[in-house]
């Protein structure tokens, strides 16, 4: 026989001390999905979802001279080994290792010239703001992840889709801190991670059928009656509407099909080997949710699995691009086609960038050792950003650099204007404010100025 009497009285911020029923933990500090769903009833205003996207972060520095900005009019020790091949779009020329992109370059622009000012990790890619030291997230910043932000105001207590999934880890190298961080959006903005015990806790428990669901729930409307003869608190009342959302979460099964590969045609399983996280991203987009994450490099392991800094080519950058390239290739290509052959081109945007491009001279960092002969350093002042759908312009080449690659020739977009440019697709104003930590209003982006030849 169960004793209820042991049931704490809910706090002031509306949190449990002890919870009748738990489903569903997403191993965010011990949260189950009830508290995530408590956490998010105090998210503000509601917003439709008419829009996604899904960013695709190549982690450590994506060498824009070996890929989107080709140079082959300069000295041999800048243009590098690889020659430039024409696309569909005029004026872009993409390197040779990309055929597949060459075919569809009507289907996405090229951002080149773009300034960065951020550290080594995708932290300004994530809130438009540089990182106080490289993987110094947790230190001194005050900013939300763009994600965190989105989940925050499209937050809809009637629906069982996260707004904001993570695929696989952001971070250049494992010893960094998360940079996908909610800040003042609260906790439960935070992006939902499908990995390890995450995508179980999705599922019903072994030997818990929907029939014995069925008759948990009946007594957690027993507890509801006791509780309300005992004249619990408001508070306690509340909850009752999250512990039922946390099981419609698990029952429904939506994220979980979204996720489960099993159900998607062979066919396109195999178009998607070696990125099977941008299969996900899609499934996930078309399934409902706002904001995809996902880092991506040539092969991967499997789904999930992280990336790190492979696009870090300080040395062997010729050899490392020759493989991450062809893989990369066709990642990208399979995944926008994809998306058009489905019609959520106009739905959904994908904005693939790295936190910097390369050093456009060849072997600078020399003074570190032999082995940096053939490589190229980070290079802040020059990179690029691919985007495509989401009903911006496409077929185009925006931006120029000088002779070598090094700098834009006209004033460079950064960031901030290609997050201004997201959340234009997503129907959030970056004016919009937020009260800090302190209560002080907090704008979204201090550059709020859009690429205005995507929109």
């Amino acid at each position: 026989m169960l004793n209820i009497s042991g049931a704490s009285q809910q706090s002031g911020n509306g949190f449990g001390r002890r919870e009748f029923l738990r489903v569903g933990a997403l191993g965010m500090g011990g949260l189950s999905l009830a508290d995530v769903l408590r956490l998010q009833a105090h998210a503000g205003p509601e917003a439709a979802r008419p829009k996604s996207v899904i960013m695709v972060y190549l982690p450590g520095g994506p060498s824009h001279i070996d890929m989107y900005d080709l140079k082959p009019a300069a000295p041999v020790e800048v243009r590098g080994e690889f020659q430039p091949i024409p696309t569909r779009t005029p004026g872009l020329d993409v390197c040779e290792l990309m055929p597949l992109q060459a075919q569809i370059a009507d289907k996405f622009s090229v951002i080149n010239g773009m300034y960065f000012q951020g550290r080594h990790d995708p932290y300004e890619l994530l809130s438009g703001h540089s990182s106080l030291r490289t993987g110094e997230i947790r230190s001194n910043e005050k900013w939300p992840a763009w994600g965190s932000v989105v989940s925050r105001i499209r937050s809809d207590r009637s629906t069982t889709i996260p707004p904001y999934v993570n695929l696989n880890d952001l971070r250049v190298v494992p010893e960094t801190d998360d940079p996908e961080v909610p800040r003042y959006m609260g906790p439960a903005h935070s992006p939902f991670r499908p990995r390890g015990p995450g995508l179980a806790d999705l599922r019903l428990p072994t030997g818990i059928s929907l029939e014995r669901l069925d008759e948990r729930k009946s007594l957690l409307t027993g507890f509801d009656r006791v509780r309300r003869e005992v004249g619990v608190s408001e508070g306690m009342d509340a909850l009752d509407g999250f512990q039922r959302r946390a099981l419609s979460m698990v029952t429904s099964g939506e994220v979980y099909k979204a996720l489960d590969l099993n159900q998607e045609d062979p066919r396109v399983r195999d178009r998607y080997q070696g990125c099977t996280n941008l299969l996900l991203a899609r499934r996930l987009v078309e399934a409902g949710v706002s904001v995809v994450t996902v880092a991506q490099g040539g092969v991967s392991k499997a789904p999930g699995q992280p990336v790190f800094g492979v696009w870090d080519t300080h040395s062997q950058n010729f050899p490392d691009m020759r493989k991450l390239l062809p893989a990369y290739d066709r990642a990208i290509y399979t995944l926008l086609t994809d998306l058009y052959e489905r019609g959520l081109d106009q739905q959904v945007a994908v904005v693939v960038w790295g936190e910097f491009g390369r050093s456009p001279k060849i072997g600078t960092e020399t003074n570190l050792g032999a082995r940096y002969a053939d490589g190229r350093g980070h290079w802040w002042d020059a990179g690029f950003a691919l985007v495509a759908g989401g009903g911006l312009r496409m077929g185009q080449v925006i931006g120029e650099t000088d002779a070598r690659a090094e700098r834009s020739k006209g004033k460079p977009y950064t960031p901030q204007n290609m997050l201004a440019t997201i959340y234009h697709v997503l129907g959030i104003d970056p004016a919009t404010t937020f009260p800090d930590y302190q209560g002080r209003p907090v704008h979204l982006l201090d550059d709020r100025e859009r690429i205005k030849e995507l929109i």
